[in-house]
């Protein structure tokens, strides 16, 4: 046993390296990975039994208890690290000045690591979008999972995790169908027949909208005459509803319904027309020859 202990002493006397005239040995590596990761689990204990019991006890909303969790756990990762690196003797000034030698070359090839990094503080401080919000990016829509370090995860509507970038939050347009207010307003477009009285239209489009359950009574629905097609009056129907993550089914509900009343009531949706009028040929001009053949 003793000889076993005296070669694993020696082992963790072995010097790897030198930073900075200190040297780095076995053991002092295994004790910097160690206390990363005392200070990791720590990190999960205190976001999510302290921190989020207490933000979860103050009722406070989904979106600040996420911000929260994140900085805390971002805080006691740097502390750890600075920890670390104390504890196995290493000098931080002294590694001050070759991160700063290295930097210029390092930003160079993680540009792309560093902007997500940024725009993933951003978000968290900013907070142009939250966890629960329902966004569009692109041509993808879904709820937001998750904003990490370098990406935020994004749940579609076909329940299907993205990873998208964060400088996508950041530099592009992005919908966010939660932030703020979280009504929105259909605009429903319905084509009817010239033939159709306007007013039945308008009363009925406004009974549809008014009789379903996600429609807001406040503002109240209301139909506009957009323009005047080639086959057809351009209605719009507005409604306000106060659901945007329901948003499609609630407008499909809609349109099947109108249908139904349009049925009812004799209203006509018309198919596009086109009307198509064939001459007859124009005689062509006789040349000489087909003259005398004639």
């Amino acid at each position: 046993m003793k000889e076993f202990l005296a070669a694993l002493s020696e082992i963790g006397q072995f010097q790897l390296f030198e930073i900075n005239q200190t040297p780095i040995t076995v053991k002092s590596v295994v004790l910097f990975f160690g206390v990363f990761i005392i200070f990791f689990l720590a990190s999960r204990i205190i976001t999510r039994g302290i921190v989020g019991r207490i933000l979860r006890r103050f009722e406070i909303e989904a979106g600040i208890r996420f911000t929260m969790r994140r900085v805390t756990h971002y805080v006691v990762m740097i502390i750890g690290t600075l920890v670390a690196f104390q504890f196995i003797g290493i000098d931080l000034s002294g590694l001050a000045v070759i991160f700063g030698l290295l930097s210029v070359g390092i930003g160079f090839g993680l540009q792309n690591v560093t902007s997500n990094f940024i725009s993933g503080i951003i978000l968290l401080f900013e907070r142009p979008i939250t966890v629960g919000d329902r966004v569009t990016v692109g041509e993808v829509e879904g709820d937001v999972l998750s904003i990490n370090m370098r990406s935020t995860t994004i749940r579609s509507i076909n329940n299907i995790s993205i990873i998208v970038p964060n400088t996508e939050f950041v530099a592009s347009q992005v919908t966010n169908w939660s932030h703020g207010d979280p009504k929105i307003r259909l605009m429903i477009d319905v084509g009817v027949s010239y033939n159709s009285d306007p007013d039945l239209v308008v009363n009925t489009l406004r009974e549809v909208a008014a009789g379903h359950r996600a429609v807001l009574k406040s503002p109240a629905p209301d139909v506009l005459l957009s323009s005047f097609g080639d086959s057809a009056w351009n209605m719009i129907l507005l409604a306000w509803i106060d659901d945007p993550k329901s948003h499609a089914m609630i407008r499909s509900e809609i349109n099947c319904e109108i249908v139904r009343r349009f049925r009812d009531k004799k209203i006509e949706i018309p198919f596009p027309q086109r009307d198509l009028h064939l001459r007859s040929p124009l005689p062509l001009p006789f040349n000489s020859e087909q003259r005398a053949a004639s």
